[in-house]
């Protein structure tokens, strides 16, 4: 294992025992990395009315932002179960807000990492800023 993954494991694991999941039981544990360095982590946190829930990723991007950073470099994405789980899709495009194509995103489970990939494969033609155009000078979007 990449020694430097052990840290973002370490994160997403003590998240991931955090997690409120007392509706599907699927805990779920996350890890960015910002272009800073630092590490943030996020749990899934449901709710008794289902669409309000929120996924492990955008509770660690919440915890990024927060703090002031913007830019993810790698992440790490942690479950129980037997099978890979990826992010949903919409945890795949808040990830590509603050993300680039090339990011590692590293699948887990408890015994460490089970598959990397990238955020590119895991949402190829990506929606972003740049499908909006440039900026105008008042900063909203325009083509």
């Amino acid at each position: 294992m990449n020694i430097a993954l052990q840290p973002m494991l370490d994160v997403a694991r003590e998240a991931l025992a955090r997690a409120h999941a007392p509706y599907s039981r699927f805990r779920v544990g996350a890890c960015l990395r910002a272009g800073s360095g630092r590490l943030y982590g996020g749990c899934n946190v449901e709710n008794s009315a289902y669409p309000v829930g929120q996924c492990a990723e955008a509770t660690a991007i919440g915890a990024m932002v927060v703090a002031g950073d913007h830019e993810i470099v790698e992440v790490v994405v942690l479950t129980e179960g037997r099978e890979i789980c990826s992010p949903c899709g919409r945890c795949r495009q808040q990830l590509a807000e603050f993300a680039r194509s090339g990011v590692p995103v590293h699948l887990a489970g408890p015994e460490g990492v089970r598959v990397t990939t990238t955020l590119g494969e895991l949402l190829p033609l990506a929606f972003g800023r740049e499908t909006l155009g440039p900026r105008r000078a008042d900063g909203s979007a325009g083509g």
